[in-house]
């Protein structure tokens, strides 16, 4: 028989604050844990569930998106098909995200090339060589 955690030893062991954990309880992330005289007591489980969730955050899933992943559980879909169709529409982001890193590095190193004297010679500058790329054409980094 396992021995169920408090709430300080999960946090511990799971590297983050108690609120936090409170956090994850009161969107539905984690599950209500038992109570003894009012404490929470959970099961070592909640340890992976909280590892997932770190993985997720990671991955730039949003609250919503966790939450979706969790969704169904106990029967519904699998989870690896939520994960497949969030992962999906993440890349997408992901790929938009890149170019727009892109086309800030490529603003920024024509602009430590920048000898303009004065403001309307810069913008005539920026118009011309400053122009990021864009965004119907992503980058593909599986593609590189």
């Amino acid at each position: 028989m396992t021995k169920d955690l408090t709430i300080s030893e999960v946090a511990q062991r799971a590297g983050l604050r108690a609120s936090a954990i409170r956090y994850y309880e009161s969107v539905n992330l984690l599950p209500a844990p038992k109570r003894v005289s009012g404490q929470r007591r959970y099961n070592p489980d909640v340890l992976r569930r909280l590892s997932f969730i770190q993985v997720a955050q990671a991955a730039g899933f949003t609250l919503a998106e966790m939450q979706t992943l969790f969704n169904g559980l106990d029967g519904g879909e699998p989870l690896s098909e939520r994960w497949r169709t969030l992962a999906r529409q993440k890349m997408g982001e992901v790929d938009a995200l890149i170019l727009r890193a892109y086309g800030m590095k490529t603003m920024l190193e024509n602009g430590l090339n920048c000898g303009c004297l004065s403001l309307d010679e810069c913008i005539d500058c920026v118009l011309i060589n400053c122009q990021p790329p864009q965004l119907h054409n992503p980058i593909k980094m599986s593609e590189k």
